[in-house]
């Protein structure tokens, strides 16, 4: 087939397909029609004596390289396909069918872009995994996370970030932040949540590059002039306001992000706003079933979960812990003297001054009015929970300021020891909680011990 043969056919395929290539058996391009340069960004010129194999994306040469032998042993293909790279950078999909010509000992292919195709087909597989993941994470940092690989595999990236806006505030802080593939010679220093605010003052997509800064407003402009900046965001809108913000960063030096990239953002940002949503609605609820809510303190339910955690392993590890209850004294003066809001604030300030008393495998629940249950997992032995008890009797006999009132109020405080005292849950407590009682009667401000003989231990 002589070269006028090629235009001929390249004429009638151009009316059906986007591009038809002829390489030699050494994968040279010798003809390309008029269609590969709307494909490939180069013309028929340039590309005449290039390797075809260097237009193909990296990831996709070995593959491409397989696939051209066994068309050159005369195999025909059809659906054969596989990723290239434009003159200006994107990535294109296409859909080839080739065959090995025996008499020209030329490669001869047709090929169809079905980049648009794939575009769908991703934005369809990334809402469909974001809706999984939103059901199968157990708390919204697993979503995030969840969230990042999902938008990896879509648009490149070297940062990623979802900026979320204070309900009530409306301070712009990170849900989530994460780094990826930073090279050390590559500087974060743009003002990421001022770029944020500006993505929900217009609520609308952002997207920073070495070309478009200036076409930002001048006070903007000025925070990010003369910065790296290869920057996306895009607004996560609820259906009745902008909660917030997904950003993407890439390196300065890497192609600027374009528009295929920017509308499956903004596609896929539709479903992480619900998914979001929806995991901090699941969230307030959560904590409104297990968490006091004028304390923020654990509730009797969460309580009794977390001590039968500890009680399971203090007897797998053969091993002790104390439990305190503790009482206001004189509360209900508080309240009668000062009125209920004060007592509230007193509720709160104790609660504050108890956990700063805590470590951080201890608990602290509200168990009703003016009475706390402490869990101490790792005070094995009287003295040692002794001791703790009586640094919490100290810091809250100390005076509280009220609304402009100084108010002392003090604690009485009982202690049990599992199993020395009870082995079972609401015996424990009760036994912690008579000697509470004890305390009070002997005249309050006291840590009084359980004093049961060793063969009524339950």
């Amino acid at each position: 087939m002589n070269t006028e043969s090629y235009k001929s056919l390249s004429n009638y395929i151009d009316l059906l397909l986007d591009a038809i290539c002829v390489v030699d058996r050494h994968g040279r391009f010798e003809f390309v029609s008029a269609g590969a340069e709307r494909m490939f960004g180069y013309t028929p010129a340039e590309l005449i004596g290039k390797p075809m194999i260097d237009l193909v994306h990296p990831d996709d040469r070995a593959r491409t390289l397989q696939v051209a032998d066994e068309i050159n042993a005369g195999a025909v293909k059809v659906d054969f396909e596989n990723r290239y790279l434009r003159k200006d950078g994107q990535v294109i999909h296409l859909l080839w069918s080739a065959r090995w010509s025996q008499s020209d000992k030329r490669r001869v292919a047709v090929a169809r872009d079905i980049s648009r195709s794939k575009q769908i087909e991703a934005r369809q597989a990334a809402v469909y995994a974001i809706s999984e993941a939103a059901f199968a994470t157990d708390d919204l940092p697993s979503l995030y996370q969840s969230i990042q690989q999902i938008v990896a595999r879509l648009i490149p990236m070297r940062r990623f970030a979802i900026v979320l806006k204070n309900a009530d505030s409306g301070q712009l802080s990170f849900a989530y932040n994460a780094t990826l593939q930073l090279q050390h010679d590559e500087t974060d220093n743009v003002d990421v949540l001022t770029l944020c605010q500006e993505v929900i003052r217009r609520s609308e997509t952002i997207i920073l590059s070495g070309d478009n800064k200036t076409e930002l407003s001048t006070a903007f402009h000025q925070r990010v002039q003369d910065k790296f900046v290869n920057w996306l965001g895009v607004p996560l809108k609820s259906h009745t306001a902008v909660i917030g913000v997904l950003m993407v960063q890439n390196a300065a030096s890497a192609n600027d992000y374009i528009n295929s990239e920017v509308e499956l953002l903004e596609f896929v940002s539709v479903q992480i706003a619900v998914a979001i949503e929806r995991k901090q609605m699941i969230a307030r609820l959560q904590r409104s079933a297990l968490y006091d809510q004028l304390t923020q303190l654990p509730n009797r339910e969460l309580f009794y979960d977390r001590l039968h955690l500890t009680m399971l392993q203090a007897e797998r590890e053969q091993q002790s812990f104390a439990l305190l209850y503790l009482d206001l004294d004189k509360f209900k003066q508080v309240n009668d003297s000062f009125g209920h809001h004060v007592g509230d604030e007193l509720l709160q300030q104790t609660a504050q001054r108890i956990q700063q008393c805590l470590r951080q495998t201890d608990t602290v629940a509200r168990f009703g009015g003016d009475e706390f249950v402490i869990l101490l997992p790792n005070s094995d032995n009287e003295a040692v929970a002794l001791q703790q008890a009586e640094k919490i009797r100290n810091v809250l006999s100390q005076p509280f300021s009220l609304s402009n009132q100084h108010v002392t109020v003090l604690p009485s405080i009982g202690l049990a020891l599992y199993p020395q005292h009870a082995k079972a849950a609401k015996t424990l407590i009760m036994c912690a909680d008579n000697a509470m009682y004890l305390a009070k009667k002997a005249g309050g401000n006291l840590v009084m011990p359980t004093k049961l003989p060793q063969h009524e231990q339950v």
